[in-house]
């Protein structure tokens, strides 16, 4: 009979923990999307144009012609779709990854974690993520990808609708296969480097984590976000080039990720699987740093 109170209030604290962690992960994803899209939709105009005969020659460019055509709006084409989509997986992340964390911790005795275990432990929250970040990015590319002379989706809800009544919910998920490397491994990259990086300034200066200032925070958010994209970058681009190919008939450029990156070497060699590379760069730092400083002042706000 004691133990029945006890179980119940270790797991309402569970259930408590995991709501705050999913609270600061949307408020982390949110200011993520906030401060990338327009980096992102560089990127992935980059990404996906062909080799020759491009509309860009490089991402100055592209700012240049997104902007005179478009307008500063045109950056921040299908952003209804990650600013709602984004939130939830950030959210996912964060939450599975301080579950991780809470498990490996129990199974160390209340020790801290191994490099191996937080790479783990991100590498778990990627993969679990990866169900919501492939169909949000798939719609996010389509919008971004299309303009005012090419317009084929009136918006998110447009294109999900379209993508689904001919293709079904396998069009919807085109492009998994990459998705789910993506983000096991890029995520584990990614929390492995800020973890290491916090606990080292913890231990280096004999500080807690909520006393390390904000502007450590973002340098160390920046560092997980090159963490991941040195590490992660060309499978992303498998991912962008089967989001943005046609269906079906001669539209259809690659019959699989593996064939997609067997025609990316062929015809453009190890550059290709770089293509893009410089906006993602440019954008890792103040994106990361704003998802990992909004994470711990919304966690350290909750206590």
């Amino acid at each position: 009979m004691s133990a029945e109170p006890a179980f119940e209030e270790h797991s309402n604290g569970g259930i408590v923990r995991a709501l705050k962690d999913c609270l600061a992960g949307t408020c982390g994803g949110i200011a993520q999307v906030l401060v990338g899209q327009p980096f992102d939709t560089v990127k992935v105009r980059l990404q996906t144009q062909p080799r020759t005969g491009g509309l860009y020659t490089g991402a100055i460019d592209c700012v240049q012609k997104t902007f005179k055509a478009e307008g500063f709006g045109g950056f921040y084409k299908g952003t209804a779709t990650p600013l709602v989509g984004v939130g939830l997986c950030v959210s996912v992340q964060f939450a599975v990854f301080e579950h991780m964390k809470r498990v490996f911790r129990d199974r160390n005795g209340g020790e801290g974690l191994s490099g191996g275990q937080f790479y783990v432990a991100g590498a778990a929250a990627g993969i679990a993520n990866s169900a919501l970040a492939c169909p949000i990015e798939h719609v996010r590319i389509r919008l971004q990808t299309q303009t005012a002379t090419n317009a084929l989706y009136n918006g998110p809800i447009d294109c999900i609708k379209k993508i689904y009544s001919s293709y079904g919910i396998r069009g919807i998920f085109k492009g998994y296969g990459p998705t789910f490397i993506r983000e096991g491994h890029g995520m584990g990259a990614y929390f492995l480097a800020y973890e290491a990086l916090v606990n080292y300034d913890m231990s280096k200066n004999s500080i807690t984590r909520d006393q390390i200032p904000a502007y450590r925070l973002c340098l160390y958010g920046a560092g997980a976000g090159y963490a991941m994209w040195f590490t992660s970058y060309p499978i992303d681009v498998i991912k962008s080039r089967l989001q943005t190919d046609g269906f079906a008939g001669d539209a259809k450029k690659y019959l699989s990720g593996r064939d997609c990156l067997r025609k990316t070497w062929k015809g453009e060699g190890m550059s290709g699987f770089w293509r893009g590379f410089g906006p993602t760069v440019v954008r890792a730092a103040p994106v990361n740093a704003a998802t990992f400083l909004v994470f711990e002042a919304a966690m350290r706000a909750m206590n």
